[in-house]
């Protein structure tokens, strides 16, 4: 199959600045620890976006900065990099930022993330500029939120854009609830085995399966539901698929999530179905775990070549 020129892609949520801390040793409770940090853009809108642009899908970004060095140097950055910027700024609050600790294996050991400037915004925040973009931009447009935006905030926005394509990502244990009243409005949800259980009740070690029933009748219609290393598990018109994740050397575990949310919308922007899109999903996070930080150097369109 040849893919048709990629749609646009609307994408609103968090935008942060990212320290990440790359230990040489394993870390330690109450000392410290030598390590090689580095900064760059981060949130999971942001993730998706800077992704996209790489991937040649033509992608707007919605979100929140505070009125600090780090919302110019986001600015700068990501403009700079080809996204559409769109952002409301909030005098008084810091930019949202985000500290991730990892060991020598890759593996997160702990993170902590200072998002006021999003998680205490008033619920129209985004109002107006997705009625403009609703009003302007094509019928075929993937619209794409983050679980980083408040629960009120999420209801106005689906309100907003209406039926459509409209693609969410869970985030975290924490913030997967706040996606309880849109799941019959979502096409599809990207999100793991602990946000499947906190949408579900059921508990976190519970069989992928178990937990793929559960959330097919929450009035989700698709979804993919990834199990780390394990087995990925795609609903897609009533029928359940499996993919095995690309085996990667891991570097950095940080972003692979936004990477396979990545690559399938860029896919399915090219007018292929999600069990389709999935496998160049998956390649695209498979580049990530091997690169520092949520964006691989190496990730393009051409790169990607599901197995």
């Amino acid at each position: 199959m040849t893919p048709s020129p990629p749609c646009p892609v609307v994408a609103i949520g968090a935008i942060h600045y990212d320290t990440i801390a790359h230990a040489r040793e394993p870390i330690r409770p109450e000392t410290s620890t030598p390590a090689r940090l580095s900064s760059k853009p981060g949130g999971v809108a942001t993730n998706l976006a800077r992704s996209l642009v790489r991937l040649d899908v033509p992608v707007h970004l919605v979100g929140t900065l505070g009125d600090d060095g780090a919302a110019r140097m986001l600015e700068d950055q990501l403009t700079g990099e080809g996204i559409q910027l769109a952002t409301v700024p909030r005098a008084g609050f810091a930019t949202g930022q985000y500290l991730a600790l990892h060991d020598p294996s890759g593996a997160l050991t702990a993170a902590c993330v200072d998002d006021r400037v999003l998680s205490e915004a008033p619920a129209d925040l985004f109002n107006a500029l997705a009625s403009s973009f609703a009003a302007k931009m094509p019928e075929d447009t993937i619209w794409f939120v983050d679980a980083n935006l408040p629960e009120e905030m999420l209801v106005h926005l689906a309100g907003i854009i209406g039926p459509g394509r409209l693609v969410a990502n869970a985030v975290s244990d924490a913030k997967a609830r706040r996606l309880l009243p849109l799941l019959s409005d979502l096409d599809c949800l990207m999100l793991n085995r602990g946000e499947a259980a906190a949408l579900t009740g059921l508990q976190r070690d519970a069989a992928p399966e178990d937990l793929a029933s559960a959330l097919s009748g929450t009035g989700l219609r698709r979804f993919v539901l990834t199990s780390g290393a394990d087995t990925v598990l795609v609903r897609d018109a009533d029928n359940t698929h499996r993919f095995s994740p690309s085996v990667a050397e891991i570097v950095d575990v940080t972003g692979a999530g936004d990477a396979l949310a990545a690559g399938t919308l860029a896919t399915m922007a090219r007018g292929l179905t999600l069990t389709e899109a999935v496998p160049y999903g998956l390649a695209a996070a498979a580049l990530t775990l091997a690169s520092t930080g949520a964006l691989a150097e190496t990730l393009s369109w051409d790169a990607l070549n599901p197995i």
